[in-house]
């Protein structure tokens, strides 16, 4: 690596896979180059496995006081690049390895640039809190577009507005297909789908219409970032299973809330929740399961974590993004995604 080097006591971490100089997708050979952060290197693996190729050779070091230090082990001159890098926790470090490999590909004479962000952090940060408060989706936004990257995908942004802060095209893919598909047959034909606030009836529409059960509506209160309040029930959940939808679960406080207003109208206290990202901090898989939740059901969009608590599924996106990638190499439309 040119430059400065990690001195000893730094952290130094390497997503690194065998070098290729040309891959191939569906049996055609390409100039694509699939690259992967730190963020999620099982799914990084999975994703390039179903894509019958294999990761760049990338090398990332950190310097003692946490400056990110990348090293791209392969030529990406004139050649379609795909960084895939979820900005979850530690998201700051996580967005500025992005960053990172986004200017290293560019100022390499990348072709072409995409970013597959499983999850997008900083999503919720859409509008203002008050007037001197910022808007971190749309400072993250022009971070991503001024750092070279041409194309961004996505799996259910919290807030799809977020389409808008970007120049760059962003496609913005559900997961609620594989999760409906991995609760099909875990569910019973009385289960309600409950969306724990007003902001989730389209994603809980969603679900309804793909397993045929009905649904119910939580109106949730927020306190602060870590609490929340539910203040009414709207639909029938008396003596019936029900089955909590959402798009992440972080501290867990918003499906335990929701699970306890359920309860109080007479729902069976035994839920199973669905959420796209399992975001899920210290404590919230403990705090659900002190609600009534048995079974949590998340994406892989996110690398697993540490703690016990009930069971926890992770449903694969890597068929999912593996196909993006594929029809965006091919010049495809996502349409059908």
């Amino acid at each position: 690596m040119s430059g400065a080097r990690a001195q000893p006591g730094g952290d130094s971490r390497s997503a690194v896979a065998p070098r290729h100089g040309v891959s191939r997708v569906a049996g055609v050979e390409r100039r694509d180059l699939l690259l992967a952060g730190s963020a999620n290197p099982p799914l990084a693996a999975a994703i390039a496995a179903a894509l019958g190729s294999t990761l760049g050779a990338c090398h990332i070091e950190r310097f003692p006081d946490g400056e990110v230090s990348i090293e791209i082990g392969e030529s990406v001159r004139g050649r379609d690049v795909f960084l895939l890098q979820p900005t979850s926790a530690p998201v700051n470090d996580h967005l500025m390895e992005l960053l990172a490999l986004a200017d290293a590909c560019r100022r390499a004479d990348a072709a072409r640039i995409t970013a597959i962000v499983p999850y997008f952090g900083y999503a919720r940060s859409d509008k203002r809190a008050g007037r001197r408060a910022p808007v971190m989706a749309r400072a993250v936004a022009d971070l991503m577009q001024c750092a070279g990257i041409d194309h961004v995908v996505t799996l259910d942004a919290h807030t799809p507005q977020l389409e808008g802060f970007f120049r760059i095209p962003i496609d913005n893919l559900s997961v609620v297909p594989a999760l409906s598909d991995a609760l099909r047959d875990r569910i019973p034909d009385d289960a309600v789908i409950v969306s724990p606030d007003l902001g989730g009836v389209r994603r809980a529409a969603a679900y309804s219409e793909r397993l045929g059960r009905p649904t119910a509506i939580c109106v949730k209160r927020r306190i602060n970032g870590a609490s929340v309040a539910v203040t009414q029930v709207i639909g029938s959940v008396q003596e019936r299973p029900c089955v909590i939808v959402d798009d992440m679960i972080t501290t867990g406080g918003t499906i335990a809330e929701a699970a306890k207003s359920l309860v109080a109208q007479g729902a069976r206290p035994d839920f199973l929740v669905a959420a796209s990202h399992g975001v899920l901090m210290p404590g919230a898989r403990e705090k659900m399961r002190a609600a009534g939740v048995t079974q949590v059901f998340v994406s892989d969009s996110i690398a697993a974590g540490e703690g016990g608590g009930q069971r926890l599924t992770r449903i694969s996106v890597a068929p999912l993004l593996a196909e993006v990638i594929r029809r965006l190499a091919a010049g495809e439309s996502l349409r059908e995604l």
